[in-house]
């Protein structure tokens, strides 16, 4: 399927998964809407994107906030005139255990990881139903298949959600809609997950992971993105498990 052409929202768009995915998108002649709270970032991906001949347009974006999504969505569909892909991509993920009660962080999980989701797909949709066609991204996880060790019981919960939605969104819209739905579920990547953390132990128990194992590049979480958008039409990649070789 040729995406040359074709109009992208990306959430999470300033750093990691998110960026590399507006890069690539552009690359292939993608337009792309880069959203994230951090505008000066986006400004500068946006410039480096414009650099290398691609076409983006800021969009300064709390996906908690129906109100500054739909301001983004105005501000995307004013200036491309259409939506053809979202990429659900933007996520926290804070590792603490439970008797640690850190609601707080618990809270903010909820409303990034699942409420941000369904903020932006509520969005977006009603412009792809009514051009019958469109592609939805959902960032799940390896923790959204099973759950890790301590610390990680809330996180895992939010992206079995994200997961769930993915799963039960395809039955509803796919057939009906001609809309395609893919959950990316990543394994470890080289993003900036690990430094929201604020419990010292679990911190270094991130780090040292990372150092342990090759992890993957956010450039490759886009590759297999750019790999499901050119699917043929007629075909769903409804899954896409990506793993580091290294890790069990």
């Amino acid at each position: 399927m040729n995406i040359n052409g074709k109009v992208a929202l990306i959430t999470g768009a300033s750093s990691g998964i998110g960026a590399a995915t507006a890069l690539k998108l552009a690359a292939a002649g993608v337009k792309v809407g880069i959203a994230a709270r951090r505008a000066d970032r986006l400004y500068a991906l946006r410039a480096e994107i414009a650099g290398k001949g691609g076409d983006a347009v800021v969009l300064e974006m709390d996906v908690t906030d129906p109100t500054a999504i739909e301001r983004g969505m105005e501000t995307l569909i004013g200036s491309y005139g259409s939506i053809d892909i979202l990429f659900n991509n933007a996520g926290v993920m804070p590792v603490s255990e439970i008797d640690r009660f850190k609601t707080d962080e618990w809270n903010a999980m909820v409303d990034i990881n699942i409420k941000g989701v369904l903020n932006t797909t509520a969005a977006v949709l009603p412009h792809m139903i009514r051009q019958h066609s469109g592609h939805i991204f959902n960032t799940s996880s390896i923790a959204g298949r099973k759950v890790f060790g301590p610390g990680f019981t809330v996180y895992s919960a939010t992206k079995f959600a994200v997961t769930a939605f993915s799963e039960g969104l395809r039955m509803e819209i796919s057939k009906k809609h001609n809309i395609r739905v893919t959950c990316i579920q990543p394994g470890g990547v080289m993003t900036e997950l690990p430094e929201q953390t604020t419990d010292p132990e679990k911190r270094k128990l991130l780090d040292d992971h990372r150092t342990s194992i090759r992890f993957l590049d956010p450039e490759d979480i886009a590759d297999a993105l750019l790999f499901a958008t050119q699917a043929p039409a007629h075909v769903n990649v409804a899954e896409l498990f990506v793993m580091p070789i290294e890790q069990i």
